[in-house]
């Protein structure tokens, strides 16, 4: 877990019985069409809303969920729905972390399956075929929870399924996604691993 401020990581355990399942939906992403763009911008008047109200908070990891309900009668609804996306999701990472590092692997899941709803829902940059790959994995036996993964409006999901599940799934991923969305799917099948290392010569 990378912290972009200070830089300070701290590394967090995958068991070596589950394996992480990229879907590339095949939709490229479209953030030449300026929605990206206008996500960013739609957080930084977030930002400065909250920070001409509390002068501590330059940016919204450091809002609480509190603080940004106080300024919301100031905030057009987009903006406060993209803002409360990221502190929320800020949020889910500490959880998250916590959960990995007790082997909690079900608490993990949930949290991926809500961020998921808040990407969709809160910071609008899924897309209908994200969102199918989603579902499709939530609903096989062994997989713990899914999500979309990446920037967005198109690109790639990541679901934590066990190992023993995965070629099932893989078959399920391919055809209920054929079946549903009309194209084929390119499966990644990840084991977890230890980071970057020097290695003794």
């Amino acid at each position: 877990m990378l912290d972009t401020r200070s830089l300070e990581y701290r590394l967090l355990p995958i068991p070596g019985h589950v394996r992480l399942i990229i879907c590339n939906s095949m939709v490229k992403h479209e953030h030449a069409g300026g929605q990206y763009n206008v996500r960013r911008e739609e957080v930084e008047e977030g930002t400065r809303i909250l920070h001409s109200h509390i002068s501590s908070i330059l940016s919204l990891r450091d809002a609480t969920e509190e603080q940004l309900l106080q300024c919301k009668p100031q905030m057009p609804p987009n903006v406060y729905r993209r803002c409360r996306h990221i502190i929320t999701e800020n949020k889910r990472v500490q959880l998250a972390a916590s959960a990995l590092e007790r082997g909690d692997l079900p608490a993990f899941g949930v949290l991926m399956a809500e961020a998921h709803r808040s990407i969709r829902d809160d910071f609008e940059v899924s897309c209908s075929e994200l969102d199918t790959l989603v579902a499709i994995a939530s609903g096989i036996p062994g997989c713990y929870g899914a999500r979309m993964t990446g920037g967005g409006f198109g690109g790639c999901t990541i679901s934590l399924i066990e190992a023993s599940a995965v070629d099932k799934a893989s078959q399920i991923l391919t055809d209920g996604y054929r079946i549903g969305m009309g194209r084929d799917v390119d499966i990644y099948v990840c084991a977890p691993s230890d980071g970057a290392r020097l290695i003794p010569v």
